[in-house]
């Protein structure tokens, strides 16, 4: 019915069905039914017509002035729902070397739009994170991309690729299988993601490592390297590799190893402004690292 009281308005302004519909995207029959509905559900005439143009009757001039009250009432009315929601509190899952690095940036610049809105940022895997956007426990989560596909109620949204290299301790063998034999490996957790990529990896090289420890967080493995603990197969894009002392890259042979980032959220939640504020300022914060 809001919709019949702005073509009103219109109508009444343009003194024309037709320009009525050319200024509102509707065509002159649709307007005129429109009309025709508010004027039964009022009981009263809003237009006299006259072959091709319409005035406002009598009762049409009494209830413009309400009519666009109304629709001001209504437009106020929507302002304050929006804002309100805009406030609602927005629960976003992150894995760690995200919320280490692509997140505080990327939260700076959603507090430009967004300063009253609270975050709750909660850490875990990418599986994890993924069960529970699904359950609708997140809003959204940053994690890396499913190997078996996005369910139709979620959106992937990609934010960058981050490339897998191979680490030894300063002095240690340069060359893979030397680095293997000399030394512990320090395993990427097998339940996550990214530990999942490199234990393919590892079989299909036919790499049979000896188990040193096994992390999930790879700037923790990262500095286990770095204190000659063991060798490594770490994503190195959100790592601070090149700082990290007692730490040389070795080359892998075969197929480079990748692993995508990227927002996974509900397609409802996108309908909230924060929602796609937030998603917008991750993904112009991985372009800036990309580029």
């Amino acid at each position: 019915m809001i919709r019949y009281f702005q073509t009103f308005l219109v109508a009444a302004e343009t003194a024309s069905f037709s320009a009525a519909g050319a200024r509102l995207g509707l065509t002159q029959s649709a307007v005129s039914t429109q009309i025709r509905r508010l004027e039964e559900d009022l009981g009263c005439t809003l237009f006299d017509r006259a072959g091709k143009s319409v005035t406002l009757s009598e009762e049409g001039r009494k209830l413009l002035p309400e009519a666009r009250r109304f629709i001001e009432l209504y437009a106020s009315m929507k302002g304050r729902a929006q804002s309100a929601s805009d406030t609602t509190p927005l629960d976003l899952g992150a894995v760690s070397t995200v919320q280490a690095t692509l997140l505080p940036k990327a939260m700076k610049r959603f507090r430009e739009g967004f300063p009253k809105t609270h975050v709750n940022i909660i850490p875990g895997m990418s599986t994890q994170l993924l069960t529970q956007v699904d359950a609708r426990e997140l809003d959204i989560a940053v994690l890396i991309k499913p190997r078996l596909g996005i369910p139709p109620e979620l959106k992937w949204v990609h934010l960058m690729r981050e490339r897998f290299v191979g680490i030894v301790p300063k002095g240690a063998p340069r060359e893979l299988k030397a680095a293997l034999a000399a030394l512990p490996f320090i395993r990427y957790n097998r339940h996550s993601m990214g530990g999942q990529l490199v234990d393919r990896y590892l079989r299909r090289h036919r790499l049979w490592v000896e188990g040193g420890m096994e992390l999930d967080e790879p700037a923790v493995i990262l500095q286990m390297v770095s204190e000659g603990l063991g060798w490594a197969i770490i994503p190195a894009e959100l790592v601070p590799l090149r700082q990290t002392r007692n730490v040389v890259e070795i080359p892998l042979p075969g197929e480079p190893i990748f692993r995508e980032i990227g927002v996974l959220v509900r397609q409802t939640a996108l309908k909230r402004a924060p929602v796609a504020g937030l998603i917008e300022a991750l993904v112009g914060e991985a372009a800036g690292r990309e580029g």
